[in-house]
């Protein structure tokens, strides 16, 4: 077992690169992290809620970015919120009112994603918004709804190390996908691993999480490697991964640049044979974009298609036929899609669209989704929901075979204070430079 002597002295080891890790995630944040502490500064009380329940509509807003190098990813999880909306208004709506959305561009943006927050919450006087994807754009909206004491719906896997009373989270937090990813590769033997990130919040946070836990499982990390989001080029970064020979790449990049990734990997002659690779954000919907084949290779995920739940093949029917449909489902998008039936279970608990009423009601337990993964289940106290925890390897059609799953459902972790190997000196200092 770790003792506390181990745990500190591996937090004393590690001081060097978590000050320059720490340097490195404020960095990319982005512009709009800063503006995180002039609304905790602000002395100013929350204003009177606008919303209008007064008629037979609710508004909702829908945030994803439609343009930019996020589009690719992105403009699924819109299209499945429009999905769940449709169903829900078919069945009635949400305590009798149909949903009347209202969709934003947030255009890879992190600014535009807050000053839409702000705009859906203070001018379109909607109920709750759903949307973003990258860390980057989750930390732009933070402030703007936790100002205005609304209520923001977030769906994609991100680095944990937060918790809002103003968001919830329906993607995994570090412990239902990280921490299984990595357990996975020292069951398979793999000792080496390099890391490949975009240059922002969640993959800088990410890998100083994956770097300590390597520590502790004895994998050795020869090398890590970041581009900025909006770059596609891919090629010296690949070249250093070839001379380090690593075992298995681990891959926290987002987007478009995956595709140059993708693309350099090969040029680069490696292969999933020789240098497998496993990610957190290539999915059923990106894979085939990548321009090559990336049969072989592997995610971490809670969701995949392929998934034998009762649920799940009625979901892929009704979304394969749904207009504009991308013709596969994915963890984010079932994410998404699980976001909306969670803001409708808890107001119907609450019996009221107010933030406060609908808080209180998660606070007080038993809000649980029959949902395409299973049924998860609402922690009301930092508002993520428990996740089963897959790895998957792609196959020729571009889905995912199971190779691994947990026993049972995992329940979030977001500080992942059950972890002696995460001292609270490391978690403090991320949480702090993440904002």
């Amino acid at each position: 077992m770790t003792t506390n002597r181990t745990r500190r002295a591996r937090s004393l080891l590690a001081v060097p690169a978590l000050a320059a890790t720490v340097a490195l995630v404020l960095a990319g944040c982005g512009s709009r992290a800063g503006d995180a502490p002039a609304a905790a500064e602000s002395d100013a009380a929350a204003p009177a809620s606008c919303i209008d329940t007064s008629g037979d509509t609710i508004k909702l807003g829908f945030l994803n970015s439609l343009t930019g190098g996020m589009a690719i990813s992105e403009q699924t999880v819109s299209n499945v919120l429009h999905m769940a909306a449709d169903e829900i208004n078919a069945d009635g709506g949400i305590l009798g009112k149909q949903i009347e959305y209202i969709q934003e561009d947030g255009a890879t943006d992190w600014p535009t994603f807050a000053e839409k927050t702000e705009k859906l919450l203070t001018q379109d006087c909607v109920a709750a918004i759903f949307g973003g994807w990258t860390s980057s754009s989750r930390k732009a909206v933070k402030p703007v709804v936790e100002e205005n004491n609304g209520l923001f719906f977030y769906p994609v896997q991100y680095e944990g190390l937060e918790s809002s009373p103003n968001i919830y989270y329906t993607g995994a937090t570090t412990n239902q996908q990280i921490i299984p990813a990595m357990d996975y590769l020292a069951a398979q033997g793999v000792k080496t691993l390099f890391l490949a990130g975009s240059d922002y919040v969640f993959p800088r946070t990410a890998n100083a999480i994956i770097k300590l836990y390597a520590e502790e499982l004895g994998i050795e990390i020869v090398g890590e490697e970041y581009v900025p989001l909006d770059k596609d080029d891919w090629t010296t970064q690949v070249s250093k991964i070839v001379a380090a020979d690593p075992d298995f790449v681990f891959n926290t990049i987002n987007g478009s640049s995956n595709v140059g990734f993708i693309k350099a990997y090969y040029d680069a002659g490696l292969t999933p044979e020789t240098t497998p690779i496993i990610s957190v954000s290539i999915a059923e919907e990106e894979a085939p974009a990548m321009g090559h084949e990336v049969t072989g290779n592997y995610a971490s995920w809670n969701y995949f298609q392929s998934m034998d739940t009762p649920n799940n093949p009625a979901f892929i029917e009704r979304w394969q036929a749904y207009p504009g449909s991308s013709g596969v489902t994915s963890d984010p998008m079932e994410a998404a899609y699980i976001s909306l039936y969670l803001y409708k279970a808890l107001v119907e608990a609450a019996g009221s669209f107010e933030v406060d009423d609908v808080n209180a009601a998660a606070a007080a337990g038993g809000i649980t989704v029959d949902a395409p993964e299973g049924v998860v289940t609402l922690d009301g106290e930092n508002h993520h929901i428990s996740k089963p925890g897959n790895i998957g390897r792609i196959n020729a059609e571009n889905q995912f075979d199971i190779v691994w799953s947990s026993d049972g459902f995992i329940e979030p972790d977001p500080y992942l204070e059950g972890y002696d190997w995460f001292p609270a000196d490391v978690r403090d200092a991320l949480v702090a430079a993440a904002g």
